[in-house]
């Protein structure tokens, strides 16, 4: 995909190879993530002292990387979405002109904060090695959160892309079905049961491959350091789920910008 060329973007074999790609991010990331404690103190909001701040660490912490990534333009690119818009500075370098591909209302689309609970609540004690904390390893814990956060939400929200080429595809059908409000339509219009089982198996091997010393990989005992059927498990029930939340929230609104 090549952002200054639109109609790379909304062409579905190459949305699906990027898809495929974050994959692998998000895998090595919680891999990386498990071999930390759970480390509840880094979530709990205001249990270090922060000056002038009122939040957990982890919001703290992905403040400051979003500030600084906003003066590098992360932000301007259309598959980028912060969790803390209102912290955004200025960028340093030149603006880039996108061709317009997505909506004129993307941004307002954005799943982030349930991304960061089902994170914090659901991933986190999964993939942690064990629960508790680790003063030592807090800010190593902190920085591993948000290289997961960030991967798994420019996958979610990537469905936008997902709903726009399909709209484009058949803009008589979507027409009709987002003026009727007809959202179970919608959602089977963007629903593929094998694609998604084959997303799930898929996972599972990369989780074997990744996450196993190649010396112990035919051994009678492997030891993953993160189960890969956890992976999949996560990717079930909250990354496909709230990818097709995005996609239907995007096709509901795309008549605005006709």
């Amino acid at each position: 995909m090549d952002f200054m060329k639109p109609e790379t973007c909304l062409d579905l074999v190459n949305i699906r190879h990027a898809l495929i790609r974050m994959e692998d991010t998000i895998v090595f990331g919680l891999i990386e993530r498990s071999q930390f404690f759970s480390s509840p103190s880094v979530y709990e909001p205001n249990k270090f002292h922060i000056p002038e701040f009122d939040g957990s660490f982890l919001d703290w912490g992905l403040q400051q990387m979003e500030k600084t990534h906003s003066q590098i333009r992360r932000y301007e690119a259309p598959d980028e979405l912060p969790f803390f818009p209102s912290v955004l500075l200025p960028s340093l370098l030149p603006p880039v002109h996108y061709p317009k591909v997505l909506a004129s209302y993307t941004d307002e689309i954005n799943v982030n904060q349930e991304i960061l609970e089902f994170y914090v609540k659901e991933i986190v004690p999964q993939v942690s090695c064990k629960a508790g904390d680790q003063l030592e390893n807090l800010g190593s814990v902190q920085v591993c959160d948000i290289d997961c956060l960030q991967a798994i939400s420019r996958r979610i929200h990537f469905g936008k892309f997902v709903a726009e080429a399909k709209y484009q595809a058949d803009k008589e059908l979507y027409n009709k079905l987002i003026i009727d409000k007809d959202i179970p339509k919608i959602e089977a219009s963007i629903t593929n049961a094998a694609v998604e089982e084959t997303i799930l198996v898929r996972l599972i091997e990369k989780g074997k491959s990744y996450g196993v010393d190649p010396s112990m990989k035919y051994s009678q005992n492997p030891q993953s350091k993160v189960e890969p059927e956890i992976i999949a498990k996560l990717y079930k029930d909250y990354i496909i789920p709230l990818t097709k939340k995005v996609e239907v929230d995007y096709l509901l609104r795309r008549l605005e910008d006709v």
